[in-house]
């Protein structure tokens, strides 16, 4: 008796749970699922089979150059946001790349950096309130930056990237409707988590590390004085050791830690290993940056002036992919970059990163993979506004 009663109450809570999740379940239920799901192991055959992880630059290289085919837990992604440029198949992706290309010029590249300046300052101006106060989030502040930045929808007289995007819709050549709102979803994702991820990770650094952080200081000193002048696209180019910390916060932490490619026919990679087709073959970008093999002993130190170009070219080639490589690399790799420059610019000449000192020059950062890595503990921060800001 007491076990039919036990039966009726779990009967009576899963009614309960469910109807509290309807609304839930109604919108998962728009998401087309997979043709291959099964009855009770759901997708679970589709997981099974060959995977390798492969961290040989060598290997690495033949990969990306002759494997374009994204694997097939790229699915699950494409469901929630289309066949953007990322995660589109070979066949789509080829034509939107063609469109996409001329959106990355040096010429329309330079022409963010205004936007870029203005949204920095925007930024440092937001963070005087957190400076001189407890450690904070800096998350928030930075994923707006960057969105900002993509968006800038409050100038009329320039072009935003967005509406460079809008532009190239329409025409025989141009983008469908659908196909511009998945590229929309997929190169703002791409284009502010990925930057904001990697200016909070350097941030986090720059506070571990405070002799690299005076380092930069005393280089935007150089080009700055005691100017408050706006930054400038010429500026970027001589703040190089600004650029050797940011590529050096890449390397250690690159906010996409691995790229997984579908193995079409059967391979035989340089180093010897047969890939089958149909095969997954995992990109370790995170093991192949810290392979004391290619790196050298001291792969896990942080080290900007490894990028020193004396040091860098003995750097066996592909070992670096902080945007991938080959003919799917990440487009959008210098506008990054700027992006990701500008704002700590604009962060280092207002204020000092107060951080707990790294007592080794192997930074301890417990990180976690969320889409994208991330650390455990959060972007945590303390500022502390300079007396005399560059």
């Amino acid at each position: 008796m007491i076990l039919w009663y036990l039966l009726l109450a779990l009967g009576v809570w899963t009614i309960a749970f469910k109807y509290r999740r309807r609304r839930m379940y109604k919108l998962a239920a728009l998401v087309p699922g997979p043709k291959s799901e099964y009855p009770i192991i759901g997708v679970a055959a589709d997981l099974v089979g060959t995977t390798e992880v492969v961290v040989h630059p060598t290997d690495l290289e033949m990969i990306l150059k002759t494997c374009l085919e994204k694997d097939d837990l790229h699915r699950f992604i494409q469901k929630v946001i289309g066949y953007g440029g990322i995660f589109a198949p070979v066949s789509i992706w080829r034509r939107r790349r063609k469109i996409l290309l001329p959106t990355f010029s040096p010429k329309i590249l330079d022409s963010f950096v205004e936007v870029f300046s203005e949204q920095s300052e925007k930024l440092a101006s937001k963070l005087e309130e957190r400076a001189s106060q407890n450690s904070f989030s800096i998350w928030p502040f930075v994923s707006s930056y960057t969105l900002d930045s993509v968006c800038d929808l409050q100038s009329f007289q320039r072009k935003s990237f967005l509406d460079l995007l809008i532009k190239l819709s329409g025409g025989e050549k141009g983008y469908t409707n659908v196909e511009l709102r998945e590229e929309v979803m997929t190169l703002t994702i791409a284009g502010t988590d990925t930057s904001a991820v990697a200016i909070g990770f350097t941030l986090i650094l720059l506070g571990k590390y405070p002799k690299i952080q005076d380092k930069v200081y005393e280089e935007l000193y150089e080009v700055f004085g005691d100017s408050k002048r706006s930054l400038v696209k010429e500026d970027l180019q001589k703040l190089k050791y600004l650029e050797r910390v940011v590529k050096e916060s890449l390397r250690l932490f690159p906010p996409v830690p691995f790229i997984i490619r579908k193995i079409d026919k059967e391979i035989e990679l340089p180093t010897g290993k047969r890939l089958p087709a149909g095969a997954g073959a995992v990109i370790s970008i995170w093991g192949c940056h810290r392979n004391p093999n290619f790196w050298g002993p001291d792969a896990e130190c942080f080290d900007p002036d490894r990028f020193l170009p004396e040091r860098f070219d003995l750097v066996k080639p592909g070992s670096y992919l902080p945007f991938s490589n080959g003919p799917r690399n990440c487009l959008g790799y210098q506008y990054a970059l700027m992006s990701i420059k500008t704002a700590l610019c604009a962060i280092v000449r207002n204020y000092k990163i107060i951080g707990e000192p790294e007592a080794t020059p192997i930074p301890h950062i417990r990180v976690k993979l969320e889409i994208m890595m991330k650390p455990v503990d959060g972007y945590q921060v303390c500022l502390e506004k300079r007396k005399s800001a560059v």
